[in-house]
């Protein structure tokens, strides 16, 4: 490189002077396309005019010791050396009968010339950097320069400034070559342009004389695409296959998730092991969007436009979309194909809404998920439910199956015939892969499982497992970590299994919503120790009649009393009817179980936090997941407040 300094004071250009002795160059630090850049200054008075021409694009300035020669421009893309080009500053040719503004206006007409970028080459503007050139020669744009003289008008070779090049990419020795494709290593730019001051390229820089001037994070392309002399280069090319490499598909990954219960849990799973895998994970659930685990969309946001917003986030290159049964039906699939799709399972839930009023007619909306599998990828099946299972039937992608239990029939079969499975084993998260057994991690190191007392939270791990497994640059050790470092919180799990324990009784806030959802959590809730268990429950008003009684029903067999209360979105029926079907639910199956209703929610909230019975479990469904938590947390600020 040519020896210099960062200067920002007239007293710090006159040490430059001192040091380096003229000729000079002086131009902006963060300048660009020659802006403020004054070459071969060789007084002071040059020089004080040089630093406040370069004083007008930054406060810093580099003062260089003015090198001699030919400017070249190299261009280096993925660390290799692609093209150079011989750049030539804006220029007339006398014919000694023209001025030198007349030769400039005729050379403007080239059709090849444009203002800006919009052509290979630039107009030529007369400023002060024109006249500095001329006056120095002694010339006005009125001289008429004698024929063949060659006369410059730039004193940069930029092309934005009117300048040409010329080809002379097989010109460069392998020596600069190599000094080239270091140099981007070194300073770590996958594509830029060196711009070196020599007399050739023929020979090594460090032999000739010449240096390296400055290296381009951002190169023009026009030199090389279409040269005014030389072979035209495809520089386009080298961009699109490091972009792109061959054999790659060019996609951003991504696993989806349908089914009826467990999908954001899924989600959330899958999405955490990707992250424990170096990936940078986008994801959409029932409770908002997420960047690499940054909130970026609150709400439920399980449609093709949470989707979109995944994917077209310029720094996400691992996507895990949760595909709700609403979205699918209104809108469809952002995707048109998917490396993986999960379905959980098919159960009772949203009957009657949108046409959809059997299980059969529900499976068939799930089933679109898998049915966008590319061939060579796996749709990852419930062999424990049968109208997921059956999806298989009209699938054409890989299968790979899932079973709580791994004398299932099914997934015996499966293995018969060397697919790939994940089972509830011996206690373990076990995949099969024909007749070979990898276990993962035993249950009771999952915290989500509670120890394996959250059953419905193993199901929902074997899915997760089976789906990054597929995924050769995910290995068990990152999911074997992942699932032990996932843990239940409302950060990490909003509104699934949720505990916040105060000083006389525990809250449980989770989201199950559905009959099926219920049951579960029911049975994770019958193996708790607690003295009393209280369900605090709600219906939803866009669900059916018996769906809403048969909630009724659940919580009679399993909580020792109950408070219904409302959600703040009754869905298009009113309070009343919600909580009259909840009531004939409950009278169905236990007439004498102590009731109470409290509509509002937060009023029931604060009801359990005002007479709480001591050492009793609060199990509160929670529909809208946001609001219940932030009362929740609000309630035990309160407690330590008052404590």
């Amino acid at each position: 490189m040519p020896r210099g300094t960062v200067i920002r004071t007239l007293e710090g250009l006159t040490e430059a002077v001192e040091k380096f002795s003229y000729p000079l160059v002086l131009k902006p630090i963060d300048g660009n396309h020659g802006k403020g850049n004054t070459t071969n200054i060789t007084t002071w008075e040059q020089a004080v005019t040089a630093f406040d021409a370069a004083k007008e694009y930054g406060r810093s300035v580099i003062v260089e010791k003015y090198i001699t020669g030919f400017d070249f421009r190299i261009l280096v893309i993925n660390y290799k050396f692609i093209c150079a080009a011989l750049r030539t500053p804006a220029s007339v040719i006398g014919d000694g009968e023209n001025t030198i503004q007349y030769l400039i206006d005729k050379t403007n007409k080239d059709p090849r010339r444009g203002y800006g970028h919009e052509k290979v080459l630039t107009q030529i503007t007369i400023d002060r950097f024109t006249q500095k050139m001329l006056d120095e020669k002694g010339y006005t744009l009125n001289t008429i320069p004698v024929k063949g003289e060659f006369v410059l008008v730039k004193p940069t070779a930029n092309l934005s400034t009117g300048g040409t090049s010329t080809d002379v990419t097989e010109e460069v020795h392998p020596t600069n070559i190599v000094m080239c494709e270091r140099i981007a290593k070194i300073i770590g730019l996958d594509i830029c342009g060196i711009d070196i001051m020599a007399n050739d390229l023929r020979t090594p820089v460090t032999e000739n004389g010449g240096a390296i001037l400055e290296v381009n994070a951002a190169p023009g392309f026009r030199m090389h695409i279409e040269p005014s002399e030389g072979l035209p280069r495809n520089v386009a090319e080298p961009v699109v296959d490091m972009l792109f490499p061959k054999g790659s598909e060019g996609r951003i990954p991504i696993i989806a998730i349908t089914g009826t219960n467990g999908k954001t849990t899924t989600t959330r799973l899958i999405a955490h092991i990707a992250k424990i895998a170096g990936k940078k994970v986008g994801y959409t659930t029932s409770d908002g969007v997420y960047i690499q685990n940054q909130l970026m969309m609150k709400g439920d946001c399980t449609g093709p436009l949470s989707s979109q917003f995944v994917l077209k986030d310029p720094t996400v290159d691992f996507a895990v979309l949760e595909c709700a049964r609403g979205g699918i039906l209104k809108n469809g699939l952002a995707f048109n194909h998917c490396e993986v799709a999960v379905v959980t399972n098919v159960a009772a839930d949203h009957m009657g809404l949108a046409g959809i009023n059997t299980l059969e007619q529900m499976a068939k909306v799930k089933a679109v998920v898998p049915e966008t599998v590319f061939p060579h990828g796996y749709a990852v099946l419930n062999a424990d439910d049968d109208l997921v299972y059956a999806m298989k039937d009209n699938l054409k992608c890989n299968i790979a199956l899932f079973s709580m239990d791994e004398k299932n029939e099914r997934i015996k079969e499966h293995s018969k015939n060397g697919g790939l499975s994940a089972v509830f084993e011996n206690g373990n998260v076990t995949i099969l892969k024909g007749n070979w057994k990898i276990r993962v991690i035993n249950v009771k190191d999952i915290p989500i499982t509670f120890e394996g007392k959250a059953i419905h939270n193993i199901n929902n791990c074997l899915p997760a497992v089976l789906a990054a497994y597929l995924y050769r640059d995910i290995n068990i050790n990152d999911i074997r970590s992942a699932l032990s470092s996932f843990m239940p919180s409302p950060a990490q799990t909003p509104g699934r299994l949720n505990f916040f324990n105060f000083k006389n009784f525990t809250f449980l806030a989770d989201f199950a919503h559905n009959p099926h959802g219920l049951k579960l959590l029911c049975d994770f809730v019958t193996k708790l120790d607690y003295p009393k268990k209280i369900g605090v429950i709600s219906g939803t008003g866009d669900r059916r009649d018996d769906d809403i009684r048969e909630l009724g029903e659940i919580s009679a067999k399993y909580f020792d009393e109950i408070i219904i209360r409302c959600d703040k979105n009754l869905r298009g029926r009113n309070a009343e009817e919600i909580i009259s079907l909840l009531q004939e639910g409950i009278q169905k199956v236990n007439p004498n179980l102590p009731t109470m209703v409290i509509a509002n929610e937060n009023e029931a909230l604060e009801y359990i936090y005002a007479h709480p019975q001591h050492g009793a479990l609060y199990t509160i469904m929670c529909d809208v997941v946001a609001g219940a938590l932030d009362k929740i947390k609000e309630l035990k600020e309160r407690e330590g407040n008052e404590g």
